[in-house]
């Protein structure tokens, strides 16, 4: 159990946590949420021994190992395969060991504490955690450096769930991920057999993960049991009755001055009037749930065009004289709400980039509404933004000729009046750049609205009013999340991006979701060939099926081969006498090499006997 008790902390004099107290369940899985800038990123890093708090403790199992996904990507020569693996610090120390040690002795510990800790399926385990997160066989061996920053993350969040600390803290793991790699952490986290502490601002993979929801709010900690839908009633029940408590308090405080006005002057009264002066004045105010205006997004509608707005035709796009995605046909019109789906690396970006005219196709054609004008929003645009200059700054200079009350106006809808729009880009959090970002990609009113991962930076709450904000806009979208609740409420066509084009996705945001996670084939339906066709697909299958048959034979015929190598192996080490004669000769650290070597192709030869198995299965009778 995880225990935290009356935690403060002070940063720049101002107080961030104050006094707060929870009690974490063992093996929970506990969703940590707040609004932006209410503390979380503080209070994890004061769980993960990076901050020393003002005042509390907190209370840990003893021996218990903590893991933090750090915002320090790696970089370097190393390969991602080797960084993962390397993230398992016992298990390296020990294989080294085991190569050095002369100690019979010892030598027994470290093969026993490896055999504890599974390290020899290490490889295996780390391979599969990277492929989840979007990593194939080639990209686990090039170096880091040859990686974004986001890809490099991908390999910091690889390494930690690979290390399988007992506390797993992550704070929004999910930022540089596609929505294919969220489905696999969700699942992931879900099997996950120790305590998990997650800062996400996703409602979905909160209510898909977590069993528990730690609320700071006021620098109070509040521990909700269910996921976010469940958290959001319990306070919405609360909030109601907050309001209540509020109005109940205000008629007896106007029903106390009024009585304190009535009876002060007369004699008689003047005591009973006295007391209930001191009764005012010790009556506590409820606090008000007011609103926050990091939560305001109003984009302006744009004037009306006729449809279509573009076109592509056979276009192909890429750069320099490599194409990225060819054979595009596709038409936008006003009103389309489209969601571009697919991997990260697939070209959703250069798709986008393509629509906001600022890459030109390489050859077919593409036709745009001349009057069209184009908002596109990247997480680059929040980066770029200079930290001394403020909004007001930004926006005169976006809105050249424009009057002043023009361009408070347009910062106005996005929450920027009065002291904010004069504050410095510098000390605005994530979500206030984000907004301020989109305020300036608006601010003529564009007629369609590219969104580049627009959420990154915002709070569940912000998140729910820019849905609303993109549901009253009567311009088109297109949107690029890995937020399945803003794409669910948001967007009525898909397209997914795959295989070096792009194509309309025919279904529902859950029908993609359910093909994701059943790799399915997305060729054309066979219904749609012809007899001829159909005989031959079907003939196809049968030569396929016996293929697949004998590739599963041969796999456990291999399998049975190996596993009784590694028994004879097995009883080498441990029972020398009966050894095979061949294998009595190697010394310890020979036969743990050769088991080793074994564990690695029995791992092959069950992956080649499941694929061809499950392949079987698949196949129509």
């Amino acid at each position: 159990m995880l225990n935290l008790t009356d935690i403060t902390v002070r940063l720049g004099g101002r107080t961030i946590i104050d006094a707060a107290t929870a009690k974490l369940p063992p093996g929970g899985r506990i969703g940590l949420i707040g609004r932006n800038g209410a503390g979380k990123t503080t209070l994890v890093k004061v769980i993960a021994g990076l901050l020393e708090p003002d005042g509390g403790s907190m209370d840990m199992p003893k021996g218990a190992r903590l893991g933090y996904l750090k915002q320090e990507a790696p970089s370097g020569d190393s390969t991602p395969f080797e960084t993962v693996l390397a993230a398992d610090v016992e298990r390296a120390a020990l294989m080294v060991e085991s190569e050095t040690s002369q100690d019979p002795d010892r030598l027994g510990e470290i093969y026993d504490r490896l055999m504890a800790i599974d390290a020899y399926t290490a490889p295996s385990r780390a391979s599969q955690i990277l492929v989840g997160l979007g990593f194939d066989e080639e990209a686990q061996h090039r170096p880091l450096d040859s990686y974004s920053g986001g890809w490099k993350m991908r390999v910091a969040l690889a390494s930690l769930l690979f290390s399988q600390p007992d506390v797993l803290l992550l704070d929004e793991p999910s930022n540089h991920l596609d929505l294919e790699a969220v489905l696999w952490l969700e699942d992931f986290l879900k099997a996950y057999p120790a305590t998990i502490l997650l800062v996400s601002h996703e409602r979905d993979f909160l209510n898909n993960v977590v069993d528990h929801i730690l609320h700071l709010g006021g620098g109070k900690l509040t521990l909700y049991p269910g996921g976010y839908d469940a958290f959001e009633r319990q306070r919405a029940e609360r909030q109601a009755q907050i309001a209540s408590a509020r109005e109940k308090q205000q008629a007896q405080r106007e029903h106390l001055q009024a009585y304190i006005a009535k009876n002060s002057a007369r004699a008689s009264t003047a005591k009973q009037a006295q007391s209930r002066v001191k009764a005012l004045a010790k009556m506590q105010p409820i606090a008000e749930l007011h609103d926050d205006p990091s939560l305001t997004f109003d984009f302006p509608n744009p004037d009306e065009l006729r449809p279509p707005l573009i076109t592509l035709d056979y276009a192909s796009v890429g750069y320099g004289d490599t194409p990225i995605l060819k054979k595009l046909n596709l038409r936008i019109d006003p009103d389309d709400r489209i969601a571009l789906l697919g991997r990260n690396g697939n070209g959703k970006t250069t798709l986008a980039r393509l629509l906001a005219a600022q890459l030109s196709p390489m050859e077919g054609a593409m036709n745009a509404s001349g009057k069209m004008r184009v908002g596109y929003f990247t997480q680059y645009q929040v980066e770029e933004l200079e930290r001394d200059e403020t909004p007001l700054q930004h926006m005169t200079v976006q809105m050249k000729g424009a009057s002043q009350s023009a361009v408070r106006a347009q910062l106005g809808r996005f929450g920027f009046s009065g002291p904010k729009a004069t504050t410095q880009v510098g000390k605005l959090s994530g979500g206030e750049k984000a907004r301020l970002a989109l305020a300036l990609i608006t601010r003529d009113a564009p007629h369609m609205l590219i969104l580049d991962e627009p959420t990154n930076h915002l709070d569940v709450d912000a998140r729910e009013a820019l849905i609303q904000a993109l549901n009253d806009y009567t311009g088109t979208v297109v949107i690029v999340s890995h937020d399945r609740h803003m794409l669910e409420m948001t967007a009525d066509r898909l397209v997914l991006v795959d295989s070096g084009t792009a194509r309309e996705f025919d279904g529902s945001l859950d029908d993609y979701i359910a093909f994701v996670l059943s790799k399915e084939n997305a060729a054309p339906k066979a219904s749609k060939a012809d007899k001829k066709e159909a005989r031959r697909l079907a003939a196809e299958a049968r030569e396929k099926g016996a293929e697949l048959r004998k590739a599963a034979q041969s796999a456990e015929a291999e399998l049975a081969k190996l596993n009784e190598q590694r028994s004879a192996v097995d009883r080498a080490m441990f029972d020398p006498s009966t050894a095979d004669a061949s294998l009595a000769k190697l010394t310890m650290t020979d036969l743990m090499k050769r088991r080793a070597e074994l564990e690695v192709r029995i791992e092959a030869a069950e992956a080649a006997w499941l694929g061809a198995s499950e392949a079987l299965e698949g196949m129509p009778a």
